[in-house]
């Protein structure tokens, strides 16, 4: 699997809102804090919106938010809502492409890759990742408060 420029972009963009909580963030604060050119970052933060991982408000005071908490958006999520599906090789996700899936030894081999490198993305959520780069994040709140429900009699 090859991450593209503009999902790497992707990923860094819902890591730094995951990280600043529920307030509207401007293009030009995402940008500045990720490194990422304004103007691609746009691009992307519209497919973001478009995939339903993100709200977005014109105006003057307008600007980005996650449309959930970051426990409910996974890595493979991100990844999909920019590059589409991928694989190792194109015919472990359409093998109608390639006349040999069905006889191919190395077809079943290339849709096991594809499982697994899926199970462990969809696995990996950006509550995970921000929990682990929480000191480098530019800007980053502080962790919400965690709670335990007593238990029910």
């Amino acid at each position: 699997m090859f991450v593209t420029r503009e999902t790497d972009y992707a990923v860094r963009c819902v890591l730094f809102l995951c990280g600043r909580g529920e307030g509207l963030v401007s293009v030009g604060e995402i940008a500045e804090g990720m490194g990422i050119p304004p103007k691609f970052l746009a691009k992307i933060l519209q497919r973001l919106v478009r995939a339903g991982l993100l709200s977005s408000s014109r105006g003057a005071h307008g600007g980005f938010r996650l449309l959930h908490p970051p426990a409910a958006i996974s890595l493979l999520q991100v990844i999909e809502a920019i590059q589409g599906p991928s694989a190792a090789n194109r015919c472990a996700i359409d093998a109608a492409c390639c006349e040999r899936s069905s006889h191919c030894p190395i077809h079943p081999l290339w849709v096991e890759i594809r499982q697994l490198v899926e199970q462990r993305l969809a696995q990996e959520t950006f509550e995970v990742l921000l929990a682990r780069n929480r000191q480098a994040l530019p800007g980053a709140a502080p962790p919400p408060p965690t709670t335990v429900a007593a238990p029910e009699d």
